[in-house]
């Protein structure tokens, strides 16, 4: 049988105990026509409930762990899905329903926009804070690690990025061709770091406002003692990335 032909952007969802949350995401999509024009890939991370199941009920495509590898794995591994595959666009988004799939089509469009001769962005940002975006309720201590990581940031880059946690972003095949490769993305809490990263070795990176809403079902990974866990990963990780390209010129 012949294989199916992809389609030019595929939209990855990193997903780990959504049951509550899935089907109402997967379902805005299609309502929104986006299954016409993109594809759709749920990676679910070894989820112990009903996940897999409800995705295997929609239109798309479903990569099933047998051991639970992490946020930044998941992804990794749907960016080699697309590098194999001949995608030429990637977007993720959250599985638990926070990022309104209203957004997916402004980011598609604004990574195939070109400036006179220059080829559009490598990676655009979905962001909370900049100007054009809803209101977006967040706790003090996240107040704090933002401002922290944004001013780690521009430190380091000389950049100004409003919102440097976002999990909601397109990426250009150059850009998510990169994170493919051994050792190019953090394989649990790729964030702020992966900005970093991806700045200073000459990524042209971009923020557009988005809409987000606060998740209503399930459980957040970052829940417990977590975020103080994944803080001052964080505040590592991006030192050592500074530290290993501008230092270390490795890249």
């Amino acid at each position: 049988m012949e294989e199916k032909r992809c389609k030019e952007l595929l939209i990855i969802i990193p997903a780990y105990n959504e049951e509550k949350n899935i089907g109402d995401t997967l379902e805005g999509l299609k309502a929104a026509g986006i299954f016409e024009w993109a594809d759709i890939l749920v990676m679910n991370d070894a989820s112990k409930d009903r996940t897999e199941e409800i995705v295997r009920q929609h239109d798309c495509q479903v990569v099933t762990h047998v051991y639970n590898l992490g946020y930044g794995s998941g992804l990794q591994i749907g960016y080699k899905y697309a590098v194999r595959k001949g995608y030429a666009y990637v977007i993720q988004m959250d599985a638990d329903g926070q990022h309104a799939v209203s957004n997916v089509k402004k980011i598609y469009d604004r990574l195939l926009a070109k400036d006179g001769e220059e080829e559009g962005p490598d990676i655009v940002l979905g962001s909370r804070f900049v100007k054009g975006s809803e209101t977006y309720p967040i706790s003090p201590v996240k107040k704090i690690a933002y401002s922290f990581f944004r001013l780690l940031i521009r430190m380091g880059t000389g950049r100004k990025i409003k919102d440097p946690t976002t999990g909601l972003q397109g990426l250009s095949r150059r850009a998510f061709s990169y994170y493919a490769g051994y050792t190019h993305f953090d394989d649990q809490y790729p964030d702020a770091n992966m900005i970093m990263q991806m700045l200073l070795l000459g990524y042209q990176v971009e923020e557009m406002p988005a809409l987000m809403f606060a998740r209503h079902e399930g459980v957040s990974m970052h829940h417990g003692i977590k975020p103080f866990i994944y803080m001052f990963r964080m505040i590592y990780s991006i030192i050592a990335v500074w530290l290993r390209i501008r230092l270390f010129h490795y890249s």
